[in-house]
């Protein structure tokens, strides 16, 4: 089933299937922001990750000696979800049942919350430990974004604006895309990394260190050549990730694909040849019995010439 939430500057649609986001529409302009879905680059538009990010080693993870299986990114994108809308905002609950314990050794309820507040949507994950032990996971973000979304304009004409980052680190993973640890990530120029088909011929770039936000807007040759007009209907997409430790970005591999995922994650996917044991994997967030954690991300539309704080 498929809800609306809708302002003066902004209509979001989002399915009851995984939670996940659908459309995000600008009213002023008409303008389509979140990636359609177009079967033959990704067929998805902006999944939630629970209780694991990437894919784990033979499918499998392990908790005290018993082996578990789960897909790539977890449980929660599957799942068609229970769903309260109100006023200005949606929530979807998954609750654990028979078939997640056969995957995952914990019982949990695992809510996403969609609030529209002017230019601002607020995606809160809610995780409640209903065991009486400490329940280990990731959690995460995957939203797709149209790019280009300027008419006008091409992949190569935006970037990526990182107005916290200091010296990130990328995360190195193998052609099958398990970590292998990580080295420093020099491709920022003055806190911008500008878009190119190529960066992502090796799968995912996923930073850490990269701050707590990144602006996806045209870049500078855009701006010398686009007219008065084109630059007051153009917006940045800001997306900010104030308790994650890692971003990720991404399209289809080897591809043109005009689509670029913005992943802020809590946590990674598993090292290279090891079937991680969830109490040990030293990334994954620790809730314990009985306990509530709560987390959140957020996509502001903001003029180009804005700065993001």
């Amino acid at each position: 089933m498929q809800f609306t939430l809708e302002n003066e500057e902004l209509c979001v649609k989002v399915s009851s299937f995984g939670g996940e986001l659908q459309s995000i529409v600008e009213k002023r302009n008409g303008r389509e922001y979140l990636w359609q879905g177009e079967p033959r680059f990704w067929d998805e538009k902006a999944p939630n990750l629970f209780p694991y990010i990437g894919r784990l080693t033979k499918g499998k993870c392990t908790y005290r000696g018993k082996e578990y299986s789960m897909q790539i990114h977890g449980i929660a994108k599957y799942r068609e979800m229970e769903a309260e809308k109100k006023a200005d905002e949606v929530i979807f609950a998954l609750q654990s049942d028979e078939k997640t314990l056969s995957q995952y050794p914990f019982r949990f309820r695992f809510e996403i919350r969609y609030r529209l507040r002017g230019n601002t949507l607020t995606v809160t994950f809610r995780v409640e430990n209903q065991e009486d032990r400490t329940m280990y996971f990731g959690i995460g973000g995957h939203p797709g974004f149209r790019v280009p979304y300027l008419g006008g304009t091409e992949f190569s004409d935006y970037v990526l604006q990182f107005p916290e980052a200091e010296q990130p680190f990328r995360v190195q993973f193998s052609e099958d895309c398990f970590v292998e640890g990580e080295a420093p990530y020099m491709d920022l120029k003055q806190g911008e990394l500008s878009l190119r088909h190529a960066l992502f011929d090796q799968d995912a770039v996923v930073l850490r260190g990269a701050g707590h936000c990144v602006r996806l807007c045209p870049g500078r040759e855009w701006e010398q050549r686009a007219g008065k007009e084109e630059k007051r209907e153009a917006s940045a997409i800001c997306v900010k990730f104030p308790q994650m430790d890692y971003v990720g970005f991404w399209h289809l591999p080897k591809s043109e694909a005009p689509y670029l995922c913005i992943e802020p994650w809590s946590s990674l996917p598993s090292r290279k040849g090891i079937v991680e044991d969830l109490e040990r994997q030293e990334n994954l967030l620790a809730l314990e019995g009985g306990g509530v954690y709560e987390n959140i991300w957020e996509m502001v539309l903001e003029p180009c010439n804005s700065s993001s704080s």
